[in-house]
């Protein structure tokens, strides 16, 4: 692999918004777990578009399938039948146990569709002003409701008023919820991530979300987990929450759902099924016959390739050469995660590893200021898991060795 020298400015782009602090390299094309830029230097990617690109790049049966589909119809708008979208929504509810899919294009919108179905759950129970439990450190997107609903300051500042109707508590605290459901008589859903992507890798301990079940089930509660980042085979199961052995009531998907192609979902289960019907939901370019085309496709991939015992096997390789390169160094407080979504903890913001990455050949992020993320192509391969590690480790133990700033 090719180490790429790193430009020093970033490329003007006078016509593009500046709402990212973008990087200084242009993405050219990828083939599996590789990708090159538009100068021709190679990078492992351990981030897969942030937990999107499920098959990694080209995959050989994807690529096919979805040319195949733009050749015969793109998008079609939902006035119609779209078999395409019955394919994927019966293959959605048969992995999950649920029963019922709405389609959108993004993990934003599916938690969207989520908190209206939580609100109009409430007002159908005769609850005027329903509340949803929501958590600290969570990130459900950047729309006003669901910044609101987001456990973040720094994405919320400047965008008051935010929308009420939410109670927020810590992770895997199950008295603070309880307490809840002693005093707040509006509470309708608690929604949560199952594993916290933005918020630092931080997953919910499998007899929390078991107890969250009982009591959501006790008080005639939607159980909303929001899958987009942890689902789709990402930890070795097709959704996180089912190494829990539970059932939510409500559930957000999106990133990996369509290898790269932008598709979201909201399933739903008995309690929740009835809530939205003709007109009180909809979106123009949600279900389009590309976006389920490619649905379909990752879903038959990932179950008949064994995409998801991969990410089980290689991502606990991955792990343990992290825990061994790096867990008893000063400064790393923890490695933590399940299957290819893993978080090293540091003791100070560690930002700038993603640019020492970069120079190295290596894709990844930070997130919470101080967690180093990996969320690679499912199909990563075992050396390929050892040279993230031969990579990364050194990175992380120079920058620990460094005087903190």
């Amino acid at each position: 692999m090719n180490a790429p020298a790193h430009p020093a400015v970033t490329r003007p782009m006078p016509h593009v918004m500046n709402t990212y602090g973008r990087l200084p390299i242009a993405m050219s094309h990828g083939r599996g777990s590789r990708v090159w830029d538009t100068e021709g230097r190679e990078y492992l990617d351990a981030l897969a578009g942030i937990a999107v690109n499920t098959l990694g790049h080209g995959h050989p049966k994807l690529v096919p399938a979805l040319q195949d589909q733009v050749a015969k119809m793109i998008h079609c708008c939902n006035y119609y039948e779209i078999p395409l979208q019955e394919e994927l929504a019966a293959m959605l509810c048969e992995f999950s146990g649920l029963e019922s899919v709405f389609f959108c294009n993004s993990g934003l919108e599916a938690n969207e569709a989520a908190l209206k179905i939580a609100r109009k759950y409430g007002h159908d129970r005769g609850i005027d002003r329903p509340e949803v439990i929501v958590y600290e450190r969570a990130f459900h997107g950047r729309s006003i409701a669901t910044l609101s609903a987001t456990g973040n300051v720094k994405v919320q500042k400047g965008f008051e008023p935010l929308v009420e109707g939410f109670v927020r508590v810590p992770l895997n605290d199950l008295g603070a919820v309880e307490s809840l459901a002693r005093t707040n008589p509006n509470v309708v859903a608690v929604f949560l991530e199952t594993i916290q992507g933005e918020g630092g890798i931080n997953p919910a301990r499998a007899d929390y979300l078991q107890g969250l079940r009982r009591l959501c089930d006790e008080r005639g509660w939607l159980l909303m987990l929001d899958e987009v980042q942890c689902g789709i085979g990402r930890t070795g199961k097709w959704f996180a929450h089912q190494w829990a052995g539970i059932v939510p009531d409500v559930m957000p998907m999106a990133k990996g759902l369509g290898s790269g192609v932008p598709v979201g979902a909201v399933a739903t289960g008995p309690k929740a099924t009835g809530v939205l019907g003709p007109g009180n939901h909809g979106t123009t370019f949600g279900g389009n016959p590309l976006a389920m085309r490619a649905g379909v496709e990752t879903l038959r991939i990932l179950r008949d390739d064994g995409v998801m015992d991969n990410a089980t096997r290689v991502g606990a390789r991955l792990r343990a050469g992290l825990e061994r390169e790096l867990a008893a160094l000063p400064g790393v407080v923890d490695i933590r995660g399940q299957g290819l979504m893993l978080g090293i903890e540091l003791a100070r913001p560690c930002g700038v590893l993603m640019t020492r990455a970069l120079q190295a050949g290596l894709l990844i992020s930070v997130t919470a200021d101080s967690v180093i993320r990996l969320v690679p192509p499912l199909i990563l391969s075992a050396d390929e898991a050892d040279q993230i590690v031969a990579l990364l480790a050194p990175l992380v133990k120079a920058f620990l060795a460094e005087p903190a700033a």
